[in-house]
């Protein structure tokens, strides 16, 4: 019997059941963090899920190195427009930067994450 750890949902890597992306596992395995420290960052995964996801990650390491680049490329092109925006019309962005903030407090009081 074979478990899946690992679901493609709407173009990015999650662990089944779970709101986690393989990237956070991943850069956090990366970063030196043992699988116990994984689970101690997401207590929403068991230590299993977090092998399985490794196990995941190493037997298709080729195509999740790609994947995560391409999105670390994605991240840097974000980051010039955000820059861009902030130089040439910073009315703009204080309004969207305050309107993040506004979003992102209630989140915070109830301990959840603020959706993007």
């Amino acid at each position: 019997m074979s478990k899946e750890y690992v679901s493609k949902t709407n173009g990015g890597y999650r662990l089944t059941g779970t709101r986690v992306s393989l990237d956070s596992v991943v850069y956090a395995w990366h970063n030196g963090l043992s699988p116990e420290s994984i689970v101690d960052d997401f207590p929403v995964l068991t230590l299993e899920q977090v092998h399985g996801a490794l196990a995941f990650y190493l037997a298709r390491q080729d195509e999740i190195d790609e994947y995560l680049r391409l999105g670390e490329a994605e991240y840097e092109v974000l980051q010039k427009h955000i820059e861009q925006l902030r130089a040439t019309k910073p009315q703009l962005y204080e309004k969207l930067m305050a309107h993040k903030q506004r979003r992102a407090e209630p989140a915070i009081r109830s301990g959840s994450q603020p959706r993007n």
